[in-house]
Formats: C-alpha cells, sequence, structure tokens
C-alpha cells in the first residue's frame, strides 16, 4: 500500500504518501562501524553481538541463526548482510529486548516466601464485583497466562446440599466448585511447571466442607500437595513443588451444622462474610451480615469476633478437611504487631487490603519486611473497586509482598505493570525477591522501604522509530480525515523516587513515525524498577488515543538497540506493531548494596 486516501466532504479526498522508513542514523553509524565495504560476515555481526548487544556469550550459531532468519527477504545476501539486511534483523523477532527463547533462570530452591508470585483476585469473575457472571473461562485465562495463585470464594447452593464459587452478598451469579476445580486440573501447568496455589475463601457448613475435601482430593489426586506435618516450620521451594496444586485457606469463624440448625433459617448469603474480604454492596443483609459500600461499619468487629472464635474453630474443623490446608491463612488475636509475629516454628499467610497496607507502612514498614521474609503477606483491592480495578502493587512489591493479588479483568495501567513484572524469569509466575529483602544485618535490622537511598544506575533509553499500526489498524482508527500523529511516552514505574515520565515530540501524518528522541532515568532500586511505554495518537483536542504500550522488568532489559512489540490494553501483542529502541545501562560509583 503506497497510498491512503482520507475523504474529507461528498466531493473531496486527501491523499498521503505512505512512506518507506529507513534505517536511523545511528543504525547506519554502527553498520559502518562494524563492516566493511558495506557488507556484515558472519564474523562481524558475533563482535557486534558482543561488544554493543552486550550480549557476551554470543557464538557464531547465534549470527548463522540470524542470517538464516533472513533468507527469505531479496535483500539478503550469501557474502553477508547489507545495510537493509541489518536493519531488518534489528526490527526482527530474534532482537528481542528481553532474553530470547524464556527460561527460568532464577533459583527456584528457595522458600516459597522468597519469591514474588503472580496472583489473581475473585479469579472465576467475568468483569465487575458486583454483577458480573461467574466462570470457568476466567481461571482458565489466568492460568494459561501464568498466574499461579487463583482465589475462590467457597459458598452453599440455594438448597445447602452443594458448593458454588460466587462473590457472596452480591448479584454476581455462580459457578460449581466442581468445574472450577476441573478447570484448574486441566490448565494448572499448561504455561508453567511450578506450583499452582488454590486460596478458599470459606463461607461453608462442616458438612460441606468434608463435601469440598472429597471434591479436592478426587480431582487432584497426586497433584495435590499434602504436607507431612500439619503446620510447615518452613514453606518449600517451587522447585520441590513442580506440578502440585497446593491450598491455602484459614479455619472458617463458624461452622453451622445444618442438622442442629432450625429449618428455614436464611442461608449462605446471610452468613457473615469472610473477614478478609468483605463485598461492599447496598443490599441488605442481616445483623451479621452488616455490609457498607463506605466499609465503615463492621470490618473490625468481624475481626474480632474472628479471633474469638479461631482455637475453636481449629478443633471443630472436618479433619479431611484440615489436611487439605498446606499453608495456613489467618490473623492472630490483637492488632498489627500481633498480626506481623513471627513464630520460629511455623509459617503462615497474612492477607491485607491494599488500605491496610498503606496505613500499616506508615508506621510497621520494617516489621512487614521481616514478617516477608518467612511468611507469606497476599494483599488484596479494597472493597470500593467494584469496577474490578486495581491499584499500585510496589506498596507490596517493595516490603516483600509475595502475593499481591489483582483482578485480572481490571485492564489498565496496575495490571500491565504486573504482566511486565512476570514477564522476568521466562514468564513462569514466580520472580525471585532482590537479595535485599531477604538478608538481616548484623544488628538484626532489616530492608527500609522508607530511607532514602542512592542512584545506583542510570538508564537512557533511545526512542528511535515505529510500525506496523498500518497493517494491525483500518486507516481511519486513529483520525477520519489523515494518518496518526503518535508519539510515545517513555517511564519508569518503581520505587517513588525512580518513578517518572517523559514523552517525545508528536509526529504528524506518520504510519512509520521516526523520533530519534533519547532520556535518562537515574534507578534508586532498580531491581523492582519497570520500564513501561506506551504510544498515543496525538490530538488537538488534547484526548490522545491509545496506541499500544508494553511493560519490561529492569532487571532483564537487555542492551542495545532492540525490537519492542507493543501490546493492547488487555496485555495481547499486536500482530505487526513494535518500536526500534536502545537501552544502555551505566553504573555510578556508587555501591548496590543496601546497607542494613
Amino acid at each position: 500500500m503506497s497510498k491512503q486516501s482520507f475523504k474529507v466532504c461528498f466531493c473531496f479526498r486527501r491523499i498521503f504518501k505512505l512512506q518507506a522508513t529507513g534505517p536511523p542514523e545511528d543504525v547506519q553509524y554502527l553498520f559502518n562501524r562494524y563492516s566493511q565495504n558495506g557488507t556484515m560476515t558472519l564474523d562481524q555481526l558475533r563482535y557486534f553481538l558482543i561488544d554493543f548487544q552486550e550480549e557476551k556469550h554470543a557464538t557464531r550459531e547465534d549470527a548463522q541463526a540470524i542470517f538464516n532468519s533472513l533468507k527469505h527477504l531479496n535483500i539478503f545476501q550469501r557474502k553477508g548482510l547489507h545495510l537493509e539486511a541489518f536493519f531488518r534483523y534489528l526490527l526482527g523477532d530474534l532482537n528481542t529486548s528481553l532474553p530470547p527463547s524464556p527460561t527460568v533462570h532464577h533459583d527456584m530452591t528457595a522458600p516459597l516466601s522468597h519469591y514474588f508470585l503472580f496472583t489473581g483476585h475473585n479469579s472465576y469473575l467475568t468483569g465487575n464485583q458486583f454483577s458480573s457472571n461467574s466462570s470457568v473461562e476466567p481461571i482458565i485465562d489466568a492460568l494459561r497466562r501464568n498466574v499461579r495463585v487463583i482465589e475462590l470464594d467457597l459458598w452453599a447452593n440455594d438448597k445447602k446440599d452443594n458448593v458454588e464459587v460466587r462473590h457472596g452478598g452480591t448479584a454476581t451469579s455462580p459457578v460449581e466448585l466442581i468445574k472450577c476445580l476441573r478447570a484448574i486440573k486441566e490448565n494448572a501447568f499448561y504455561a508453567s511447571e511450578y506450583p499452582v496455589i488454590i486460596t478458599f475463601e470459606d463461607h461453608l457448613t462442616r458438612n460441606l466442607q468434608e463435601k469440598v475435601a472429597k471434591m479436592v482430593t478426587e480431582t487432584f489426586g497426586d497433584m495435590l500437595f499434602r504436607p507431612e506435618s500439619e503446620y510447615l516450620p518452613e514453606f518449600p521451594s517451587p522447585e520441590s513443588l513442580k506440578k502440585k496444586i497446593v491450598i491455602s485457606t484459614k479455619p472458617p469463624k463458624e461452622y453451622l451444622d445444618i442438622e442442629s440448625n432450625t429449618k428455614g433459617r436464611a442461608g449462605t448469603k446471610k452468613m457473615k462474610d469472610s473477614a478478609e474480604e468483605q463485598p461492599r454492596t447496598k443490599e441488605k443483609h442481616s445483623s451479621r451480615d452488616k455490609i457498607e459500600i463506605e466499609g465503615t461499619v463492621t470490618e473490625a468487629k468481624l475481626e474480632e469476633e474472628e479471633e474469638l472464635h479461631q482455637d475453636e474453630d481449629l478443633q471443630n474443623a472436618v479433619p479431611d478437611y484440615r489436611r487439605l490446608i498446606a499453608i495456613h491463612a489467618g490473623k492472630l488475636k490483637g492488632g498489627l504487631e500481633s498480626w506481623l509475629s513471627i513464630d520460629p516454628y511455623r509459617v503462615r499467610r497474612l492477607s491485607l487490603s491494599e488500605q491496610e497496607l498503606e496505613n500499616a507502612v506508615k508506621t510497621h514498614g520494617t516489621e512487614i519486611v521481616r514478617f516477608t521474609q518467612r511468611n507469606l503477606l497476599r494483599i488484596y483491592p479494597k472493597g470500593t473497586r467494584i469496577d474490578s480495578s486495581n491499584y499500585n502493587p510496589f506498596v507490596g512489591w517493595m516490603h516483600g509482598a509475595q502475593m499481591v493479588a489483582f483482578n485480572m479483568q481490571g485492564h489498565g495501567k496496575p495490571l500491565q505493570i504486573m504482566q511486565g513484572m512476570f514477564r522476568a524469569n521466562g514468564g513462569c509466575g514466580y520472580v525471585k525477591k532482590p537479595d535485599f529483602l531477604l538478608e538481616v544485618g548484623a544488628n538484626n535490622e532489616v530492608f527500609d522501604p522508607s530511607a532514602p537511598f542512592p542512584v545506583i544506575k542510570v538508564l537512557k533509553v533511545t526512542v528511535y522509530m515505529g510500525e506496523g499500526w498500518h497493517l494491525d489498524f483500518r486507516h481511519t482508527h486513529f483520525d477520519l480525515y489523515s494518518p496518526p500523529d503518535f508519539f510515545v511516552k517513555v517511564g519508569i514505574v518503581g520505587a517513588p523516587a525512580d518513578t517518572r515520565t517523559k514523552e517525545t515530540k508528536p509526529i504528524e501524518d506518520d504510519w512509520t513515525p521516526s523520533w530519534n528522541d533519547t532520556f535518562e532515568f537515574p534507578l534508586t532500586v532498580p531491581e523492582l524498577a519497570i520500564l513501561r511505554v506506551e504510544v498515543r495518537e496525538y490530538d488537538t483536542s488534547g484526548k490522545s488515543e491509545f496506541a499500544g504500550q508494553t511493560c519490561l522488568p529492569i532487571a532483564e532489559l537487555r542492551s542495545g538497540i532492540r525490537a519492542v512489540p507493543l501490546h493492547n490494553r488487555k496485555g495481547e501483542k499486536y500482530k505487526s506493531v513494535k518500536l526500534l529502541m536502545c537501552f544502555k545501562f551505566e553504573d555510578t560509583n556508587l555501591s548496590n548494596e543496601f546497607s542494613l
């Protein structure tokens, strides 16, 4: 396609030529530097990979693979690469910004508490938290995207003779538990062989817990991880749990034996919701189920009642059901200090809402870091996020929280950042926490997220050009009357001191824009930083339009000139749209060790 026409009125059209974009000046300079007489040989390409791209272990076989990938192009010659072939290689699939052929390369033999886990919230919901349908499809989709923690809310059905999954106290439709369990079994290890943890929010009577125990045991069989003792002194490693299903829940707050209760009493919809997560609705509830959308009435009271009942519940729990629980969850009696207390003989999981975490880090930041060195901390969205939106994950990650639970249907910037984080480590759903979150100093001190840190790296980012929009979008998608005016937003999300965004200038009426803009980003905590790139179409009205995005973990970003494929809002990669960018790191003279 060499020309495009845009209808302005009944009798007038604007004609635009599609310009072919040539190699940027930097690419021409590098080609001349590493080639001879206009041709880059196999050995010269290998030297370019080692010297400029910083691929220290590049071999002649790697260079040959690049040659082979270009043979179908008319511009390829046997003797070597000409400039145009070299340029097409730089924009090709072999020149990725993250390590190619994703492989797990983090140490996977440490306890589970040493990792960030790709974690879902209310994993069965297809839409909002109040009225959407419950289904197995979001569970399947999450598992196939390497989500490793699936949450299911367990309730009795209307007849109280079976178990269903739904968001209690809301108008969400239910789905049968057995369907969810089967979907998990069939898809758990489709994309990753590392363990899947199922967190149950339990609102069941004792006889239904017994039914759940039988369902889980029969569905998963040998896939189910059963610890040798009721309480674990230390969590097992992801490596030791490969292809295992792990159950995590807390003993429920109360058991209603149907036989001993008065017939006709309101069923599980009238049971008080879990103190861990309460839906905020405007529905009418019994006195045991008072919930307000502001979330100001019952949470503390319910947690107080939970503490009074917890010891008794441990004794009353159905034995088969209790034996399912590999990771015990719950809050100890007392306030935040008690919740964060560390038992040297047993580990557990604690859940806090995003709001509880934000309040807790103001006064107990280092205690949270210390707690997460041995125990698991799960953060979940506050109840007022009825629209299934998400929150800033870095508050949790900076304090070592392993399970930052997200609504996987809540597409937007926070979920894109989450997807970027878990592109690391081969996309297996487990990312090893930085050492500084796990270390204890000589005086028993731990990392303090609120302390100021020196800049230890500077990332230099150059945005050269982009292509592919005219192949993946209608020619009037962005503008009815002319080609698009693209600009690029480049930023760091991470520690507060590192977070910033910069923009290129917009390029008018061009499907293959060239920007050639360079930005520098000083980094104090590069281990947790994410590079976020978003392309938008400029509009004089001030409302720019989305045109692609990606988020990349800085810890695994490859130096050199790289092709950067873009994704849609949901995180699905476009077929053709990509940017050509350059990444270079400069170390400062300051140590990258955090002082403890």
